[in-house]
């Protein structure tokens, strides 16, 4: 009878075993990473007699999870996607509702300055129009600020976010490290049993760690949980955890590079390419991708803004008579170390002088100077384009680089961003309206006693170096045998020849002056032998908006973005294209985020369709448990029974 007890005793055992782990389960319905845990029974070894094999019972092998690495490996690999897509998402959706505002953008202040421009040549003596002119000015040069102020912002939130996320990734390696060593130290005290809840801890960690950073997971033979990222770097290996670090960068110390530790206290600096997931890699590829492209983009057309307006500005005569200055401040490269070994580094303002669609050879892109002992090289980091520079001045896409001073040593290397902080530069330059170049240096008129109906128009200045010399100069162009003759030294007119009857609707002359200045006019009508044409400096005062005109005329002006064929788009336009731009991407972003999500949402129904704990299904185990207990219990019950009668008859 002894054996019918035990196999009672043992069924209540079993059944108490289940109770217990069925508890547990609803207990951790709703903890994070808790895989549904079942008991594993097996029957006891039975014993045999002369009439066969009995049987002894019952006893539990082990508790175990419902657990499948190949689901756990498709959540992981969703979500840290989901995590990287969710992030880019939600960095640059701040960019795209900066730019794209109605209001906030510069598109308003844009249109403001040149309706400025054109109130000007509609009034060039006003004072008040001149002064809403300056004002139109300030406000542009404002909007540029402010936008480049909440992009630095949006910035310094991405490089504080990079920080926190490499804190937060070593908090988990040196968790999951810490829960290495306590798995191993139980599972040695109970050889082949699982210790199931450290392990959902562990796996918990681990999920969180691919949330913030893409890893892969390796079971080692003693339990532990090797973790590695990007190309095979070791983030835990054992009970030990590599610590990461977020490390000012070489090339620009306001930028943080994520570098791995080594155990003699090296940092290597690792490449962003190798982060393809999770919340470091969403901010490093945003950083990357759409804020440094767009910070400088804008910073283009701030150049371009000033640069443009400068050289138009400086081909005429303010109200005062004396030649323009520069309306804007032209910003000024940045470069890295911002002493650079004394390399300087300015825009090719002289190209933009010579011809306005030189401001197409700028790209917007950073680059990188260096010197290997012989030659200096300079280097698109967007397009790896390159050129060996020829000392001590040349240009390279639109830069000017200065070498005359150069204490560059063999190795050394200079960043240089064009274009990234133009937008917080920009600045009015003037502040007396009457500075204001809204006329032209020069005048042609014919006098009313020509016989012919011949006019000079569009006079359109090319260089105004000397053209205000004193004495005054005139330039009297006599028609004559179809020829324009010039009497005074110094001048030269081309081409010479004019004739009615093909030319009358106008042809173009170049007048090149005593010290350089140089200018077109246009000659139409039919004029009568021994006319004159009278070409001299424009007098102070006069109600002169030709220049105006001209500054007006870049508003619709193809400025940038160069081609074969030549610039292919306005300030506006260019600006448009920076808002669509910023606005696909964040479409882009949003929609990989949404699909993503789904996927994740998918493979986490995937796995918790075996590892979540079903509080219906425990509930029906629990009665179903305690059931087998009470009639575990019954048979021992009997046991008991039986055996009292045994010792009965024996009395």
């Amino acid at each position: 009878m002894s054996s019918l007890l035990n196999i009672g005793l043992s069924g209540t055992n079993a059944a108490q075993n289940q109770l217990i782990t069925a508890s547990h389960n609803i207990a951790n319905a709703n903890v994070d990473g808790f895989h549904r845990q079942r008991v594993m029974q097996s029957a006891q070894n039975s014993w045999f007699s002369g009439s066969g094999f009995f049987g002894n019972g019952v006893r539990t092998v082990a508790v175990t999870r419902a657990y499948d690495q190949f689901l756990e490996n498709q959540v992981l690999n969703a979500g840290t996607k989901q995590a990287a897509y969710a992030t880019y998402a939600t960095q640059i959706s701040q960019i795209d509702n900066l730019l794209a505002d109605a209001s906030a953008g510069l598109s308003p202040a844009l249109d403001s300055f040149f309706a400025g421009l054109q109130e000007v040549a509609s009034n060039p003596t006003s004072s008040a129009a001149r002064q809403a002119l300056l004002s139109g000015a300030q406000a542009l040069a404002g909007r540029f600020q402010s936008l480049n102020a909440r992009l630095n912002e949006i910035r310094a939130g991405v490089e504080y976010d990079i920080r926190s996320s490499v804190e937060q990734i070593n908090s988990y390696t040196k968790a999951i490290a810490d829960l290495n060593q306590r798995i191993m130290v139980a599972q040695a005290a109970g050889p082949g049993k699982p210790v199931n809840d450290l392990l959902d801890q562990r796996g918990q960690l681990v999920s969180e760690l691919n949330d913030l950073v893409q890893v892969t997971t390796s079971l080692q033979d003693d339990g532990t949980l090797s973790v590695s990222m990007g190309s095979g770097q070791s983030l835990v290996q054992g009970n030990t955890a590599n610590m990461l670090a977020a490390v000012q960068s070489k090339s620009d110390p306001q930028r943080y590079d994520v570098a791995l530790l080594t155990p003699n206290g090296t940092q290597i600096v690792l490449p962003e390419r190798l982060f393809t997931g999770g919340t470091l890699a969403g901010l490093l590829n945003f950083r990357q991708e759409s804020l440094d492209p767009a910070q400088n983009q804008l910073g283009m057309i701030a150049v371009s803004v000033a640069a443009a307006i400068n050289n138009q500005h400086k081909l005429g005569v303010d109200l005062n008579g004396a030649l323009g200055l520069d309306l804007f401040k032209m910003p000024q490269p940045n470069v890295i170390p911002s002493d650079a070994a004394a390399v300087m580094f300015d825009f090719d303002t002289d190209a933009m002088s010579d011809d306005i669609a030189g401001l197409a050879s700028l790209t917007g892109d950073d680059y990188e100077l260096s010197f290997n002992g012989t030659d200096y090289v300079i280097t698109n980091l967007n397009t790896r384009n390159s050129m060996t520079l020829t000392a001590p001045v040349d240009t390279f896409e639109g830069l000017k680089i200065d070498l005359s001073a150069s204490t560059l040593t063999a190795g050394q290397k200079a960043t240089i961003q064009p274009t990234r902080n133009a937008a917080s530069d920009i600045a009015v330059a003037i502040s007396d309206p009457n500075k204001i170049a809204a006329g032209n240096p020069v005048i042609g008129e014919a006098p009313t006693s020509n016989a012919g109906d011949g006019k000079v128009s569009d006079v359109v200045m090319k260089d105004v170096t000397g053209v205000l010399s004193s004495p005054p100069w005139n330039l009297a162009l006599t028609f004559s045998g179809g020829s324009l003759i010039s009497s005074p030294a110094g001048f030269t007119v081309t081409p010479t020849t004019y004739d009615p009857a093909s030319d009358a609707s106008g042809k173009e002359f170049t007048v090149t002056g005593p010290g350089g200045f140089e200018f077109t006019f246009t000659l139409s009508g039919t004029p009568g032998e021994g006319d004159t044409f009278n070409l001299s400096p424009t007098e102070a005062g006069v109600a002169d908006s030709r220049n105006a005109n001209l500054l007006g005329a870049l508003q619709n002006a193809k400025l940038l973005f160069g081609s074969g064929s030549g610039p292919t788009a306005t300030l506006g336009a260019a600006y448009s294209q920076l808002v669509n731009k910023v606005g696909n991407k964040t479409h882009e972003m949003l929609t990989n985020e949404q699909t993503q999500t789904t996927l994740y949402n998918q493979s986490a129904e995937m796995r918790d369709s075996l590892s979540a704990v079903d509080l219906d299904e425990e509930a029906a185990n629990l009665l179903r448990y305690q059931q087998a207990y009470q009639a575990s219990a019954r048979v021992m019950s009997i046991a008991q029974t039986l055996f009292n009668e045994i010792i009965s008859i024996a009395r």
